[in-house]
């Protein structure tokens, strides 16, 4: 029976099984576990900082000879001192085993250039990579990997600014080149940066292909506090990440205001001045249509007054934690983007709990939504939820997470409203039992997945979820 179908025809279906089920044909027989690490194309391993890691992964990278996505991460270990040396070693036997990697995620620990250059000789078709690198910042190795598309760089301590030169003069490159190049870049990640950090200069004039552009966790921009260079990226970015970066975050919006006309996306995450989000939307003259704001402890009506004024053509709002909102804002917003607003978020705003009939109105403005997200509104009742849904019929993604003050009914209300709805996501909604929830599931026909705690789902909803290929996640 093992002999009746072909080597290409087994590795086809193992491709085709899903993730909890695959690994189990392994151990059928010596040709189905050669046959599965070969079918293999992605592969994510969690290591651990100890000195039998490198002979351990050779051995394990050895049975994979078609990766073409790998993940490894290295969590720090206080009780360890593991140097660049560890991390490099591991990134070359990445280079060593892998070469038709498209997608690298080495989250390891730092790397040299070396290590670096080493890479990109064996693995020529990378179009996406996540690295840890060590202050000083050189970048200009990036040359070498004229295919990637994607960049990810997590900066942390470094082994001191003698050894990074040297290394740097050895390879060619050059801290204070002040020529530029052409990259490829169509994204870029960067945390981690500091207010004194230096190095990303020639980046910045170099990546005029740039797409998306994420900041987490920075102090600086890398040019010394200087955006002379910054702005030379920013033509042609559709997608801007602001996460955790308070110091930065104003110069930024400042810069996008002025230089980028081509932005359709912004997050915000914990950061912000009144003023800097003010200028930012009132004076920006992009076409933004997705709006992400969380934890902006000075966003106010008049901030959203801006956005109806300039942004109209919005199809994304996306608001967490707002607590100086009012109503008459969202109001305001609402009648003038009503037509094209398509998803809609207010998570942990009070405002939905303190100012009744406000849902209604929100409901009737936008009729198109098709996502909706009221999570962790814990006081949020049925009455003010079933008056939006009466209006939003077209819902197909209902997300109510910790909205501890429902109850049955509001199961019933969106049953009745929402006829298409695929997600569902009601998890610590202490208030809908399991008979709602059978209820729900037996006469939603198009539900295709429930976030619900196990212990409220009754067997027969079990049952008929499987039948229906419903997914139930907790």
């Amino acid at each position: 029976m093992d002999k009746l179908l072909c080597d290409e025809l087994v590795q086809e279906i193992f491709q085709r099984l899903p993730p909890s089920t695959s690994s189990s044909v392994s151990l059928v027989s010596k040709r189905w576990l050669y046959l599965y690490r070969t079918s293999k194309t992605s592969l994510s391993l969690r290591l651990t900082p100890h000195d039998y890691t490198i002979p351990s992964l050779s051995s394990l990278l050895s049975h994979y000879p078609f990766l073409s996505s790998l993940s490894l991460l290295l969590p720090p270990d206080p009780t360890t001192t593991k140097s660049t040396t560890f991390a490099d070693h591991l990134l070359l036997l990445v280079s060593s085993f892998c070469p038709q990697l498209h997608s690298l995620r080495f989250l390891a620990g730092p790397v040299s250039l070396s290590s670096l250059t080493s890479l990109s000789t064996a693995c020529t078709q990378l179009t996406y990579l996540c690295i840890n690198l060590s202050r000083p910042l050189f970048l200009m190795w990036i040359l070498n990997f004229p295919s990637l598309k994607e960049l990810s760089i997590l900066v942390c301590c470094g082994e001191g600014l003698e050894q990074a030169v040297d290394v740097n003069t050895e390879y060619g490159f050059c801290a204070d080149d002040d020529s530029d190049a052409e990259l490829g870049l169509e994204s870029l990640c960067l945390s981690g940066i500091g207010a004194d950090d230096w190095g990303l200069g020639w980046l910045w004039r170099s990546c005029r292909k740039l797409k998306k552009l994420q900041f987490r966790s920075c102090e600086g921009i890398g040019d010394g506090g200087s955006f002379s260079s910054f702005v030379r990226c920013l033509q042609g970015v559709q997608e801007v990440e602001l996460r955790t970066c308070r110091t930065i975050i104003d110069g930024v919006l400042v810069k996008l205001a002025e230089n980028c006309d081509s932005l359709t996306s912004l997050l915000v995450y914990d950061g912000g001045s009144r003023e800097g989000l003010l200028r930012f939307f009132s004076q920006s003259h992009c076409n933004l249509q997705k709006l992400d704001l969380r934890l902006p402890l000075d966003l106010k009506n008049d901030h959203l007054l801006a956005v109806a004024m300039n942004f109209r053509s919005l199809s994304s709002l996306k608001l967490q934690s707002c607590c100086l909102v009012s109503g008459e804002g969202l109001r305001a917003l609402g009648a003038a983007v009503s037509s094209g607003l398509e998803e809609l978020a207010l998570v942990n705003c009070d405002v939905v709990e303190r100012e009744p009939g406000l849902l209604s109105t929100l409901g009737q403005n936008f009729r198109q939504l098709r996502k909706l997200d009221l999570s962790y509104n814990e006081m949020l009742v049925d009455k003010e939820l079933a008056s939006m849904l009466v209006s939003c019929n077209y819902l197909v993604d209902l997300r109510l997470r910790g909205c501890k003050g429902l109850t049955n009914a509001a199961m019933v209300s969106v049953f009745k409203s929402c006829k298409y709805l695929e997600n569902v996501d009601i998890i610590r909604c202490c208030g809908i039992q399991a008979e709602a929830i059978e209820f729900f599931v037996m006469n939603s026909p198009q539900l295709r997945q429930l976030q619900v705690e196990q212990s409220k789902i009754s067997d027969a909803a079990k049952t008929w979820a499987s039948h229906k290929f419903i997914e139930a996640v907790a």
